[in-house]
């Protein structure tokens, strides 16, 4: 579930920095709240199966006492705060006339692929978890 759910959170941002340009229609914006939405609750389910593993059926909270473990969700939580800027964006631009054009931030775009950047990180940092590796 966990994994499942990490993927699903990659590729929501993956087709969000595809869908976004520079000029999109409010129909358009909707579509895209739509995959942020899905995005969203994955991130919820890979946070909530994240601390089921780490306090109950993994393996254990001294194997999880790695250093490596605390930067994974550390950037966990950076992707977090900065996904809330183009939420409220998306929520708030998809309303109105669908038809009507609405002139995306860059900082948006670069928000979104930042998320999917630092989000790529922690699949490998969760390798390196997994397996006994410390910095």
């Amino acid at each position: 579930m966990h994994l499942v759910a990490i993927i699903t959170m990659i590729a929501c941002l993956a087709a969000e920095l595809v869908l976004l340009k520079k000029v999109m229609h409010r129909q358009e914006i909707k579509r895209v709240a739509r995959v942020d939405s899905l995005y969203g609750i994955a991130a919820i389910i890979a946070v909530a199966a994240g601390l089921t593993l780490w306090f109950g059926v993994g393996k254990g909270t001294a194997f999880y006492n790695n250093p490596v473990l605390h930067i994974k969700v550390t950037l966990v939580v950076i992707v977090g705060l900065i996904s809330i800027a183009p939420t409220i964006y998306f929520i708030r631009n998809s309303k109105g006339l669908p038809e009507e054009k609405v002139e995306v931030q860059q900082r948006i775009r670069k928000m979104v692929s930042l998320q999917l950047i630092i989000l790529a990180l922690v699949p490998l940092l969760a390798t390196m978890v997994a397996n006994g590796q410390r910095l």
